[in-house]
């Protein structure tokens, strides 16, 4: 690798500890060059600005949730796979529920942008619609999911009401009494396994 990627790269993961840490919001230029050890027009220089950050952090920390989390190889029949896939959000909201809290506020700072700015987060969030496919087929195969109408809008209602809870319950205080009521890993499970009593053959 380059010494000029190696030093984006630097960059890039600098950026992400402090949205992640501080939020995006509350994150400037002047705050990641300080961090980084690097000038402010250096970071304009490689970036042009806040939102390409933004959006080169989105897809580090998808490569990471992607390898450590959805592991699907380790399980067998087709219904085992996608009952990895979707555990797959109670294990990144146990461990890094600031992962959904990025992920609602890259929502909102993203809005507005052109496509070419997101054009890779979405070429890489496909593959996790692929890994679902490919597990939901397999499971078609070995009789261990039924058939669904329309798989595809499975898919998408299925993870992002999955989405949205982990985002909701990533931040600390419920905003009504009822949020302090249940806990959020049995109300993350419980959708879970709404979706996967759908899937079961």
């Amino acid at each position: 690798m380059a010494f000029l990627d190696l030093k984006k790269t630097y960059v890039v993961d600098v950026a992400t500890n402090l949205f992640l840490s501080k939020g995006i919001e509350n994150v400037t230029i002047k705050d990641i060059a300080e961090a980084a050890d690097v000038g402010e027009m250096t970071i304009y220089r490689y970036f042009g600005k806040k939102q390409t950050i933004i959006a080169e952090a989105v897809l580090s920390l998808q490569d990471i949730v992607a390898s450590d989390y959805f592991k699907l190889n380790e399980a067998k029949t087709g219904f085992e796979k996608l009952k990895a896939f979707y555990s797959s959000y109670l294990d990144i909201f146990e461990d890094k529920p600031e992962y959904f809290r990025f992920i609602r506020e890259f929502d909102l700072a993203m809005m507005g942008e052109n496509e070419e700015t997101l054009k890779e987060y979405e070429k890489q969030i496909e593959t996790f619609k692929e890994k679902f496919i490919e597990s939901y087929e397999l499971g078609l195969k070995d009789k261990t999911v039924k058939e669904i109408e329309n798989i595809q809008l499975f898919y998408f209602t299925s993870t992002h009401s999955l989405i949205e809870l982990c985002k909701k319950l990533s931040f600390k205080k419920g905003v009504l009494e009822q949020d302090k009521k249940i806990k959020k890993f049995d109300e993350i499970g419980c959708l879970i396994n709404i979706i996967l009593k759908s899937l079961k053959a």
